[in-house]
């Protein structure tokens, strides 16, 4: 039984193939088309899954599509009626690409099949609807490691819901209550993304990496006129401070009169008021996860959470919500966001509409999501050569010696290797890598190689035996989706002069001996990487530990600001050539950035793509 995935139409499209229950492969649209959160039919992704799985088109027994448009369009008809006439210029410009798009997703979905997997097969009688929510509810729990659980989904909106608790049990999922539209968790943290100059689907994540360096100053104002949090976790938000159901923007007069002043201009100066926007909003975000978690556990009696949606991405309210210890184990699914919802809309049509089985593994069945392409070693080789890239090929014992010796030296490395990654995180298959004990390396890699903001932090990859040696964390973490304190003995203690410091003046104090991967609360989002899952990623860490002593790596994703992580050979060089990277290992081969041509140099890389 093959069946295929499809996500589109809202952002980060993308397609899975799940045959006979396994998990084949899986990728965004994005990742090939170059253009970052691609919300476009997924062909080349869907060309990929079925290609990966060794199949014809004709062999794929369903379509599944993540969630039902004609829902989707009753809340904007319903959202218009009910604010009406405020709203109509939102209306009227959405209407038009509903009509022609969205509403006949039907046609749209079966013409994209015909067009990219082939005319050939009567594609609308195989094609299928899930639920958004039920999508990523399933998502969740299906590949995780538990026979039985309780499933928190949270995000900015599906069709109507919002935020949604399921509970699992083997191949079955139920709905047991819901939060809907338009009070919206997902919404309301976007509003301050919006609200704090960054880009709302895009940029949440640097709100949250923001955070850190304020204060929760505007937490009881942000409870008092924005959200109502009831005991339980639920929550009511006062439309009146809100443009999403009216308008094109996300907040109005009155969320600027509240808190002082217009939205922050994007890309103007930082200013200490949204950091604290940015700690105040993280803080009531925590507030309403726990308050879920703690009531979901009273009332389903479950011994284990399972996490989707947007809102799980938030690996900082992760992590305080497993330290809250409400459950004896949580596990989130690595690509949480719509793209996640592919995934999530083939296994419930295999495990829900089919009644098939479902076979539990001990870790999960994700593989480490590792579920993108890869590129057998001839053909990285003819691909570099096509491009006049200067390589040699070496064994894998000295491709790894080769690399840590490099990084043990301060260089950065672009490192491409295996099957891509699916969802937002680069996991060792598409990682940019460095030494974590270097003080200087975190505003290097950010300005000469990502050429992002400074004060975004980097996450650690780090061997999972030596974990609690360096953590105060001792549970997997293998999809870098949470959040915890580097150990005391690692710590390095602030002066009385560095504790009075504010905002971005804090940023190059050094706090622990892994300086790069220490965010300014002492915390780092942790990657934990076993031998079974990424061996030759294990083995690269294992030796730089020989080397230094040190069984922890810096590992951003391999892109610069505003660009999909690479994909292909090409991809890479081409990123390698861009930016200041010193050092690129593509499968067995190595590449150094002195050998390379001049002329090869990808002159103004960091304008090609839109900021994010």
């Amino acid at each position: 039984m093959n069946i295929l995935g499809l996500s589109a139409f809202y952002h980060d499209s993308a397609a899975c193939l799940v045959s006979d229950g396994d998990i084949v492969a899986a990728a965004q649209e994005e990742r090939f088309t170059r253009k970052k959160h691609d919300s476009s039919f997924p062909a080349k992704a869907a060309e990929y899954c079925v290609s990966a799985a060794g199949l014809r088109p004709a062999d794929i027994d369903y379509v599944v599509f993540y969630d039902k448009p004609f829902l989707k369009f009753e809340r904007l008809f319903e959202t218009y009626l009910a604010f009406s006439p405020r709203g109509f210029r939102s209306f009227a410009t959405s209407l038009p690409v509903w009509l022609k798009e969205k509403l006949f997703q039907k046609v749209v979905i079966v013409d994209g099949l015909k067009e990219h997997l082939g005319a050939g097969v009567e594609w609308a009688k195989r094609l299928r609807f899930s639920e958004h929510h039920l999508s990523h509810a399933a998502s969740a729990f299906f590949p995780s490691p538990f026979e039985a659980a309780a499933i928190l989904t949270m995000d900015g909106v599906g069709e109507w819901t919002t935020t949604s608790v399921f509970t699992g049990s083997g191949n079955q999922v139920s709905v047991q209550k819901e939060i809907h539209f338009p009070h919206s968790l997902g919404l309301l943290y976007s509003a301050f993304t919006y609200y704090t100059g960054f880009k709302v689907n895009s940029a949440e994540y640097k709100v949250m990496g923001l955070a850190p360096y304020g204060e929760p100053r505007y937490a009881d104002l942000i409870k008092k006129h924005l959200i109502d949090i009831k005991e339980d976790g639920s929550f009511h938000l006062d439309m009146r401070y809100f443009e999403y159901c009216t308008g094109l923007t996300m907040t109005n007069g009155r969320f600027n009169a509240l808190f002082g002043g217009p939205p922050r201009h994007p890309q103007s100066e930082l200013t200490q008021r949204e950091m604290d926007l940015a700690a105040s909003i993280q803080a009531v975000t925590e507030d309403i996860v726990i308050r879920l978690a703690r009531d979901i556990q009273r009332t389903t009696r479950q011994k284990n959470l399972c996490l989707a949606g947007g809102v799980a991405l938030n690996c900082v309210a992760n992590g305080k919500l497993l330290r809250e210890g409400i459950f004896d184990d949580i596990w989130i699914q690595p690509a949480a966001g719509d793209a996640g919802g592919a995934l999530g809309a083939a296994l419930a049509a295999y495990h829900l509409m089919l009644h098939h089985p479902r076979h539990i593994r001990p870790s999960d069945s994700m593989k480490g999501a590792l579920l993108g392409p890869e590129f057998a070693q001839c053909e990285v080789e003819r691909r570099l050569t096509k491009l006049g890239a200067v390589f040699r090929t070496v064994s894998e014992e000295e491709l790894i010696c080769t690399v840590a010796h490099a990084l043990a030296d301060g260089k950065a490395v672009g490192w491409h290797q295996g099957r891509m990654e699916f969802g937002p995180r680069a996991l060792g298959g598409r990682s940019i890598i460095a030494d974590p004990r270097s003080p200087t390396m975190q505003r290097q890699l950010n300005l000469k190689v990502k050429y992002r903001e400074s004060f975004r932090p980097f996450a650690p990859s780090v061997l999972r035996e030596n974990l609690p040696d360096w953590f105060q964390l001792d549970v997997d973490s293998p999809y870098m989706l949470l959040v915890a304190d580097v150990v005391q003995g690692k710590q390095l203690a602030m002066s009385e002069e560095q504790k009075r410091l504010f905002g971005i003046d804090k940023l190059n104090v050094l706090r622990s001996e892994i300086p790069a991967v220490t965010h300014l609360d002492y915390s780092a989002r942790i990657q934990t990487v076993d031998e079974e899952t990424n061996p030759r990623y294990y083995r690269l860490i294992s030796t730089f530990k020989q080397l230094t002593g040190c069984p922890v790596l810096v590992n951003t994703s391999f892109n610069v600001r505003g660009e999909p992580i690479v994909c292909t050979p090409e991809d890479a060089f081409h990123c390698f050539m861009g930016t200041e990277l010193d050092l690129l290992a593509i499968g067995n081969t190595i590449l150094q950035k002195a050998d390379q041509p001049k002329s090869l140099a990808t002159k103004g890389y960091m304008d090609a793509y839109e900021l994010d």
